[in-house]
Parts: structure tokens; C-alpha cells; sequence
């Protein structure tokens, strides 16, 4: 019988490789033999961990710096691919960032940079890489990354709640408009991961309280998103679009 968990040749597109999860999801596809394409804002990062996945895993890896709130470095990255007969199957929408403060503290370039990143940027990409699917006739498939806060909240990242509530939204819209295509939209909504942008918080004595409150007791590693992101990337979920998976050790159905 055929792996139909296989990505073994497939182009797959990953923003906000730089770091964490990013990093860690062009390891994953790389070992499983998938061509990577990476981009990010710190071109130092890049440079390594393309040499890493390169030496590690004998793939093909490309990698772009650019912003991807910015459309014509989007667009750019996309025409030099085609330029080199290169075609994205599979686009991950990873790039997030977030900060912790009270809601009424936010200020207004602080809601444009969160919002920006985690989902106009999203929203962006995914118009350009499903233009590019139509135009070269792929049947590709879009991963956007969301998290447990799209259906639930915590204090003091509300800008943070807002743009995943939105984005696992935009992915069920996408998944419909972009079906006649053949084009899936799906996502993965982890729990909280002990990252860059959350450290600081996760390892606090708030951070300490909140595994209490997790099933099993512990954060999600990156490790565990693996079964769904080969599930979504490959035909493994060929009849699967518009719908969010929970990797979250359980937090999100704890009792009240």
C-alpha cells in the first residue's frame, strides 16, 4: 500500500522560517523529502538553516528574505520561482508575532503590526499562492497556522485573539471560494508552545499556574503538530478542506 502520508518532491512553501516552529515544520518536510521554500525577515537565520537542512537532508531549499506584509515582495519571491521553473504545491502560513499587554495599554502601531503579521499576511500570501495554483493548474493545498485562542481567550493579547479568531474564519471562506479550484484551505490551532515570542510568559510563575489547567499537564512541542502536518499537506486529507485541527494536549475542552 502507498504512503499517503508522502510529500517526498513537493514544493512547500513556509513563512516565518527564521525561527521556532517555522524552523522546526522545514526540518519536518525536509526529512520527509518535500523541497523547501523559506522566507522570513532575518537573512542571517535563513542562510543557516538552509545550509543545515541542505547538508542534513540532500533537498532542494530555497530561501527569500522579504516581509510578507509586503505584496510585491510576495509576488517577487513567486515570479523568481516560476523564472527557475519551480512550483509551490503547498503554502504553510506560519509567520506570527505577538506581545503581552493589558487592553487598554495597546496603541495603535502595536494592533497594526499583530493583526499585520498573523493576518493580513496570511490573507496576502494566500491570494498570490492561489493565483499562482490556478495559473500553472495545481491542486495545492493551504496550511494556515491558528491557535487555541481562535475560539478562546486570554488576558492581555487581545490583538493577538482577534487576528486568530479572524484567521481560522478567513480559512473556512478560503477553503469554500477556492474549492472549485481543487484548491484545500485547512489549519492547525496549537495550544500553547514555549517559543520566541512567548518565553517570557510561558516560563513565569502565570505560565507555571496555567499547565494546571492543561490535560495532560504539559505545553505542546513542536513535535506534536507532525501527524498534522503531513496529514494537510499531503493526500492523506485529499477530502479534507476548511477545518481547524486542535493540537493543544487538551487545553481548549478543560472544565470550567
Amino acid at each position: 500500500m502507498n504512503n499517503i502520508f508522502d510529500v517526498t518532491g513537493k514544493n512547500i512553501l513556509i513563512t516565518g522560517t527564521s525561527s521556532g516552529l517555522g524552523q522546526h515544520i522545514a526540518h519536518l518536510f525536509a526529512a520527509s523529502g518535500a523541497n523547501i521554500i523559506m522566507c522570513a525577515r532575518r537573512s542571517e537565520r535563513l542562510q543557516q538553516l538552509q545550509a543545515e537542512l541542505e547538508q542534513q537532508h540532500h533537498v532542494k531549499v530555497y530561501s527569500y528574505t522579504l516581509d510578507v506584509n509586503q505584496r510585491d515582495q510576495v509576488q517577487q519571491m513567486l515570479s523568481d520561482l516560476e523564472q527557475k521553473n519551480i512550483y509551490v504545491d503547498v503554502l504553510i502560513n506560519n509567520a506570527g508575532v505577538s506581545d503581552t499587554k493589558k487592553f487598554l495599554d495597546y496603541q495603535d502601531q502595536d494592533w497594526d503590526k499583530i493583526v499585520g503579521t498573523n493576518l493580513k499576511a496570511p490573507w496576502l500570501c494566500s491570494q498570490e499562492i492561489a493565483q499562482h495554483f490556478i495559473q500553472h493548474d495545481i491542486q495545492g493545498a493551504i496550511i494556515n497556522i491558528t491557535s487555541i485562542l481562535s475560539q478562546s481567550i486570554n488576558l492581555g493579547v487581545s490583538p493577538y485573539c482577534a487576528s486568530k479568531a479572524g484567521l481560522k474564519h478567513l480559512t473556512e471562506v478560503m477553503a469554500v471560494e477556492l474549492a472549485r479550484y481543487k484548491i484545500r484551505v485547512n489549519a492547525i490551532a496549537p495550544g500553547y508552545m514555549v517559543t520566541e515570542i512567548n518565553q517570557e510568559y510561558l516560563h513565569s510563575d502565570a505560565g507555571q499556574q496555567l499547565i494546571k489547567k492543561i490535560p495532560l499537564r504539559r505545553f505542546v512541542e513542536f513535535e506534536d503538530l507532525n501527524g498534522a502536518l503531513l496529514l494537510l499537506a499531503s493526500n492523506a486529507s485529499q477530502g479534507m478542506t476548511g477545518i481547524e485541527i486542535k493540537v493543544d494536549a487538551g487545553h481548549s475542552c478543560t472544565p470550567i
